[in-house]
This record gives C-alpha cells, sequence and structure tokens, in this order.
C-alpha cells in the first residue's frame, strides 16, 4: 500500500483511510509507538495499556476462588 505524505496545517501527515484503520484494529485516538530503524524503516504500533492493580489483584482472587479446592492439593 502506498500512502503519500500531505501538509497537515504547519506539520505532514499520512491519512489512514477506514479500511486501512480497520485492517490495524485502530480507531480515532489511538495512541501509537513510533520506532525509526536503521535505513529509514519506520513501524508504527499500537500502545495497549496493560491491565491495573487493581484489575490483576480482582482476577488473582477470583481465580484463588474458583480453584481452591485445586490450588490447596497443588499446595
Amino acid at each position: 500500500m502506498t500512502k503519500t505524505i500531505t501538509k497537515v496545517g504547519n506539520s505532514q501527515g499520512i491519512i489512514f483511510d477506514t479500511a486501512l484503520m480497520e485492517l490495524a484494529h485502530l480507531k480515532v485516538g489511538d495512541e501509537l509507538n513510533v520506532e525509526l530503524h536503521q535505513g529509514g524503516t519506520i513501524t508504527l504500533t499500537r500502545v495497549r495499556p496493560g491491565p491495573s492493580s487493581d484489575e490483576v489483584s480482582r482476577v488473582v482472587k477470583s481465580t484463588m476462588k474458583d480453584y481452591a479446592r485445586t490450588m490447596k492439593k497443588l499446595a
């Protein structure tokens, strides 16, 4: 796929059409990590926030409750 860099205000940008956004599972507002590699290759990777410590704690507690008997046997 070929894209053209265009002027956007005082900056430059690349327009991602709907098909590309859907294929890359991106939506407006997503953060992207931009990496520049030797030779000029640029990669964009969506930043996926990890779970909060509260979410992790909740899941661990739930798992321990659901598998209490199994955990006791393994201990």
